[in-house]
């Protein structure tokens, strides 16, 4: 296989949003060379298996549809030792995978942010046996680690992809939803302390919603998602205050109709950016996966000729069409004929497979340089000034 596909290789695995763990727990693991690559290799096999997924898939699936069951308490008193099983099914199948997720790789497991994530799930799923045994049952917070249990359906995100490209998308948009967040909070600022002025005068004030700058901010918070504004503008309108309409309305158009309206907007800017992407993965993937196929196959055939010229010389014929002549005598008068062109000879096919290796490469080459060149000139056409229509330089000249 030529460089380019390995390089190809490299490309495409995707990167996970939370990859900030520890490269390691000492440098001295990785001096230490293992003995039993065989065992880690069937482990790892099985674990990047499609069947493996699809059990853990499975598995966690269903623990969430038993959790559910076990928030109604008369489906829990009959199903109790169901419930049971399959608490112990899914810890124990947890468990194993955690486990053989630690023998194939335990340095490089901590690199994955994803894999930090099933270890807290999996400190959290050990939590509520951990506090009943050091706490006792009548604990008062042992329904907190209980709650807690929820996050288990979290380990779907790894099976998942179409889920981290979603988290990708929101991790991007992190800075950018600060800022408006921030903007939004700032204008909420500036009216909350407006609206106590205006509205929570200690005689005929609205003390409810505006009398204090905490009840003034959650006032807002409602105006901004417009839940309810109508009710909170009759109470104003009740007290015949003047300017209480056009406050509501200019906060309303600022907060609602401009500042979500802009977070939303990022959000699904971020997310296309984010699935375009993936999309483009894709089929990067595919692509090197059927070129390594095709590198295969083109390496199998160079094989197969290199073992028939070894044949031919070996043979007792002096040249390719002696050995089709040979052959040609072993035929019946129904069987296909070889024909003794240029093309059969042995040597044009193994020079033929090797060009066909060197064009792929050559032209994705050429590909790559013809994709650099059209950015540049899309660079350069943007920074060259717009010329005017012709229409407008004659009105200018009379």
């Amino acid at each position: 296989m030529s460089q380019h596909h390995r390089q190809s290789q490299s490309r495409v695995l995707s990167s996970s949003p939370v990859d900030t763990t520890s490269v390691g727990f000492c440098p001295t693991f990785k001096k230490f060379k293992r003995k039993d690559d065989e065992c880690r290799a069937f482990v790892k096999k099985v674990i990047m298996s499609r069947f493996f997924k699809i059990i853990m898939i499975s598995t966690v699936t269903s623990n969430g549809f038993f959790m559910a069951l076990w928030t109604s308490y008369e489906i829990r008193y009959r199903l109790f030792r169901l419930l049971e099983l399959s608490e112990i099914f899914f810890v124990s199948i947890c468990t194993s995978e955690l486990s053989m997720k630690l023998y194939v790789d335990p340095i490089n497991y901590w690199k994955n942010g994803y894999n930090v994530l099933d270890v807290i799930v999996m400190i959290i799923m050990l939590l509520p046996y951990t506090v009943r045994e050091l706490m006792g049952r009548q604990f008062s917070y042992v329904h907190i680690a209980d709650g807690m249990q929820s996050l288990r359906i979290l380990k779907l995100i790894g099976y998942s992809r179409g889920i981290r490209t979603l988290i990708i998308a929101v991790g991007q948009t992190v800075y950018t939803v600060a800022s408006v967040l921030l903007l939004l909070f700032l204008l909420m600022y500036i009216f909350a302390i407006l609206g106590f002025c205006l509205f929570g005068s200690a005689d005929k004030g609205d003390h409810d919603n505006w009398g204090n700058l905490a009840a003034a901010f959650f006032t807002l918070f409602s105006l901004a998602t417009v839940d309810g504004w109508t009710d909170l503008q009759k109470q104003l309108d009740n007290r015949e205050f003047a300017l209480s309409r056009a406050f509501t309305i200019i906060f309303i158009l600022l907060a609602s109709f401009i500042f979500l309206n802009m977070f939303v907007g990022v959000m699904i800017m971020h997310t296309e950016d984010s699935i375009k992407k993936f999309e483009r993965e894709l089929m990067l993937e595919r692509q090197v996966t059927l070129m390594g196929e095709k590198q295969v196959i083109l390496q199998r055939q160079q094989e197969e000729i290199s073992r028939l010229m070894h044949i031919q010389e070996n043979a007792d014929c002096k040249s390719f069409s002696e050995l089709v002549e040979n052959f040609k005598k072993t035929l019946h008068h129904t069987d296909p004929m070889v024909l003794d062109d240029f093309g059969t000879s042995l040597p044009f096919i193994d020079i033929y497979f090797s060009t066909l290796d060197y064009q792929d490469t050559t032209v994705h080459k050429l590909q790559e340089l013809y994709y650099e060149i059209v950015h540049v000139l899309g660079l350069m056409l943007e920074d060259l000034p717009q010329e005017k229509p012709q229409s407008l330089e004659k009105v200018e000249e009379k």
